[in-house]
């Protein structure tokens, strides 16, 4: 298949090697071009603007880092709407907000295009491992034209509804994983203020019955936290925020959530917002009279 991608970040970088290497043309843009560099080295093919990126693509994916940057590469001058052909889909891989979702898609729908919302859930690790979701949301047909590739993208792959569903369920899930990750951190901390060593409780967690996929990969960031982060706390709190936001919008209560980004704003207000968001877990460590 012809493929384009739009927003060559952490995720490109592991996505892209997984549809060259099952046998998928890709053409790739992003706005610095030098991040294409490793990509067109690996085979990828480099388009000027996302409307050529397009016009050269049956499918097209994006993977931007929020509502505005969705709208830039889509709907702008030299955007994706201006160069996928009648036929062509248009997937936005990106977190935003489900109902900028349903309007960008309204948007393509009316010139005759198909729009679908595609999050994933996973991080560059899960992707690497095959393991990472893909959940979609828009036209059913649509749909199941693209499945195959994404099944060359992670293992699990799920139609979720109408349009902005999709992203929908990505939000609520981002939810549970910082919520989850947050939880993680403070019972560390329990246990280490009652005489556990900090390792052992750590372990004793990822051997435990509330042991998941995340916590696996990132709780042993307490023990040593990554240089690069896999999302640092203000990537994570975008995120957070943007749950909130549709939570007051549809008169959903979600008092965990709004704790946990208390604690990402600690983090912010310590000056620990550039590590990977599991860091709250020095927020718990000092109001527990450590240093």
């Amino acid at each position: 298949m012809k493929l384009g991608w739009i927003g060559l970040g952490d995720m490109g970088h592991v996505i892209i090697p997984r549809l060259i290497e099952a046998g998928h043309d890709v053409t790739g843009w992003n706005r610095t071009k030098s991040r294409a560099d490793v990509l067109i080295g690996l085979g990828m093919s480099w388009a000027d603007t996302p409307r050529q990126v397009a016009a050269a693509s049956e499918f097209v994916f994006s993977m931007v880092t929020d509502a505005k940057a969705v709208s830039a590469v889509a709907l702008g001058d030299d955007g994706i709407i201006s160069g996928l052909p009648l036929g062509g889909v248009y997937l936005d891989m990106s977190t935003i907000d489900p109902q900028v979702s349903r309007e960008t898609a309204a948007l393509f729908a009316e010139r005759g295009l198909t729009m679908l919302d595609a999050p994933v859930s996973g991080s560059p690790i899960t992707i690497a491992a095959g393991s990472a979701s893909t959940m979609v949301g828009g036209d059913r047909a649509a749909y199941e034209r693209v499945e195959p590739v994404l099944h060359d993208i992670g293992s699990k792959v799920s139609y979720i509804g109408p349009s902005g569903t999709a992203v929908q369920m990505k939000v609520a899930i981002n939810l549970t994983l910082i919520v989850e990750m947050v939880v993680f951190c403070e019972s560390v901390a329990l246990a280490e203020k009652g005489g556990v060593d900090r390792a052992v409780a750590v372990d004793a967690m990822l051997k435990s019955v509330v042991a998941s996929p995340v916590m696996g990969y990132r709780g042993p960031f307490i023990l040593n936290m990554p240089d690069k982060p896999l999302a640092d706390v203000t990537l994570q709190q975008k995120d957070m925020v943007l749950a909130l936001e549709v939570a007051r919008r549809q008169g959903s209560a979600a008092p965990l959530g709004a704790v946990a980004n208390e604690l990402l704003n600690a983090c912010r207000g310590l000056g620990i917002d550039h590590r990977d968001f599991v860091t709250v877990f020095d927020v718990y460590h000092m109001l527990s009279g450590g240093r």
